[in-house]
C-alpha cells in the first residue's frame, strides 16, 4: 500500500489532514523538525489524536537533510506528497532570509529531488496568499503575475511554485500548488492573529494592531481548507494551481469586535506603524477551485470565529 507523506504533520494544518487522511484509511508518514518557532509541546498535543494509530508513522527531522530525507523515501513506499513544512511568518522573514530560503528553498527542492528519483506519482504543495504582493488588483486570481512579493517569506513561496513546475515540466511529475488564505481555527499557531488576539484580550493585555485597522483578510476555516486538500489529493492534474480561501474579506477592526463579543471581553487596542512586508488586503477568486476541485468553503468568519473561542477556551488558554 502506498503512503502519503506530510511534510509539518505536527503542525496547524498538517495535523487536522493527517487526521482526515487516517479517518479515510490511509497510511501516513509525517516528517515534522518540531523546532522551537512555537513551543514543540503544542505540536505534540496536536497528534495525540493518531500517535496510537497504526497507520501512523512520525519520522523527527529537518527537510534540509537530504539523507534523512532519502532514508524516509527507502523506507516506505512513498506514493504521494503533501509538502506543508515551512519557515511560516512575513515579519520574521525580515529578519532572517537565509534561513527563510534554506528552509522553504532547499527543504522543497530536496523532495521534488527524491520524488523524481523514487518515481513519487504525485506532489502537493502548501502555498500561500502572500505570492500575490501588495496590489490593488482583487480578487488574486491564479493568472495574475506574482512577480513583485514584498518580504522574503512570499519571495519563498513563489520560487517555489516555479520549481514545482520545472520538476513537471522537465520530469513529468503531478503538481498541484494550493495558495492558502489566512487559515485559522482549532489549533493556529499561538502567533497568528486571531489567535495572538484572542489570547491578550482574554489576559486584559494591549493588542498591537498595525496601522489604522483598515487591512483586511480573506480569513479562511481550518475544515474548508482541509476539504481543498483533499480534493487535490483525490484528483489527478498534471500542473495547477489553486486558490484556497473563502473568496470575502474581513478588515482588521470587524475581526477583533468578532473576537471581543465571543470573548466577552473588550480589547485594548495599542496602534503601531504598519509593517513593512505587510499588504492592505488579501481576497481570494476561488472560481477554478470551485470549477475543478469541487471546492466550496462553508464556514463564515462569524462562525469560524465562535468555533475557535470555544476551543480556546476548552483547550488552549493553558497552551502557552
Amino acid at each position: 500500500m502506498a503512503v502519503i507523506l506530510v511534510t509539518g504533520g505536527a503542525g496547524f494544518i498538517g495535523s487536522h489532514l493527517v487526521e482526515r487522511l487516517i479517518q479515510q484509511g490511509e497510511e501516513v508518514v509525517v516528517v515534522d523538525d518540531f523546532n522551537d518557532y512555537y513551543s514543540p509541546k503544542i505540536k505534540w498535543r496536536n497528534l495525540r489524536n493518531v500517535l496510537e494509530n497504526p497507520l501512523f508513522h512520525l519520522e523527527q527531522g529537518d527537510i534540509r537533510d537530504f539523507p534523512f530525507l532519502e532514508r524516509i523515501f527507502k523506507r516506505y513506499q512513498v506514493g504521494e506528497v503533501i509538502h506543508l513544512a515551512a519557515r511560516a511568518g512575513v515579519r520574521p522573514s525580515l529578519e532572517a532570509p537565509i534561513l527563510y530560503e534554506e528552509v522553504n528553498g532547499l527543504g522543497t527542492v530536496n523532495l521534488l529531488e527524491l520524488c523524481r528519483q523514487y518515481k513519487v506519482d504525485k506532489f502537493i504543495y502548501g502555498g500561500s496568499s502572500s505570492v500575490y504582493g501588495d496590489t490593488s488588483k482583487v480578487p488574486f486570481s491564479e493568472d495574475d503575475c506574482c512577480a513583485q512579493p514584498v518580504s522574503p517569506y512570499a519571495a519563498t513561496k513563489r520560487a517555489n511554485e516555479l520549481m514545482c513546475y520545472t520538476y513537471h515540466h522537465l520530469f513529468g511529475l503531478k503538481v498541484v500548488c494550493l495558495r492558502f488564505f489566512t487559515v485559522y481555527g482549532p489549533r493556529q499557531r499561538p502567533e497568528m492573529a486571531i489567535h495572538k488576539f484572542t489570547r491578550l484580550i482574554d489576559q486584559g493585555q494591549e493588542i498591537p494592531v498595525f496601522g489604522d485597522g483598515s487591512s483586511r483578510r480573506d480569513y479562511t476555516y481550518i475544515d474548508d481548507i482541509i476539504q481543498g486538500i483533499i480534493a487535490a489529493h483525490e484528483k489527478d492534474f498534471g500542473f495547477e494551481i489553486f486558490n484556497l480561501g473563502e473568496s470575502k474579506t474581513t478588515d482588521l477592526m470587524t475581526l477583533i469586535h468578532l473576537i471581543e463579543e465571543n470573548l466577552g471581553k473588550r480589547a485594548k487596542i495599542k496602534h503601531l506603524p504598519f509593517q513593512p512586508g505587510d499588504v492592505k488586503v488579501t481576497y481570494a477568486d476561488i472560481s477554478k477551485a470551485r470549477s475543478l476541485l469541487g471546492y466550496d468553503p462553508q464556514v463564515p468568519i462569524e462562525e469560524g470565529i465562535r468555533r475557535f473561542i470555544a476551543w480556546y477556551k476548552e483547550e488552549a488558554r493553558d497552551l502557552i
